[in-house]
């Protein structure tokens, strides 16, 4: 059945028409290995907004903290954990924490369009002229996150580059 699962998302990336990457990518990726699998799938965001003049190391350091606060406050685990690695914290990292979780290109995606909810609460977000009209990959750009991977934990990663 897993393999099954994993032709079904080889099949799905290819007809979403990502790039499917090789392996040589986990060279330029130190994360990659460690704290989730060589990623399968790879595409870039370009994002219309400029990073804030105001977005530094300390704010996306910041943001991972204050996710994982608003996480401890409730009664019920959020199923991902969120790291901010590389030399100025550029990289963000979401790592489903069970099975059968962010298995499918469709599920990853649906996790970055519900944390697009969580980032519109910011008050950088408020900044923004049309903050309806962004997304979380948005956000990321605002703060000066320049990758996000996201992985089931196990076998499947997605990485985003953002522009």
């Amino acid at each position: 059945m897993i393999e099954f699962q994993k032709l079904a998302f080889a099949l799905a990336i290819a007809v979403a028409g990502l790039t499917f990457a090789p392996t040589d990518v986990a060279a330029s990726d130190s994360h990659a290995g460690y704290y989730y699998p060589t990623p399968q799938t790879h595409e870039v965001y370009i994002s219309e907004l400029p990073t804030a003049r105001d977005a530094q190391k300390r704010s996306r350091a910041a943001f991972v903290i204050g996710l994982a606060a608003q996480h401890a406050k409730q009664n019920h685990a959020a199923g991902y954990h969120l790291f901010a690695k590389g030399g100025d914290l550029e990289k963000l990292i979401i790592v489903a924490t069970g099975d059968g979780q962010y298995d499918t290109l469709y599920r990853m995606r649906a996790l970055l369009a519900s944390l697009t909810s969580l980032a519109r609460s910011t008050e950088l977000f408020a900044r923004s002229n049309h903050p309806h009209e962004l997304n979380f990959l948005d956000f990321c750009k605002l703060i000066g996150f320049t990758q996000v991977t996201v992985s089931n934990g196990k076998d499947i990663a997605h990485q985003i580059k953002i522009q």
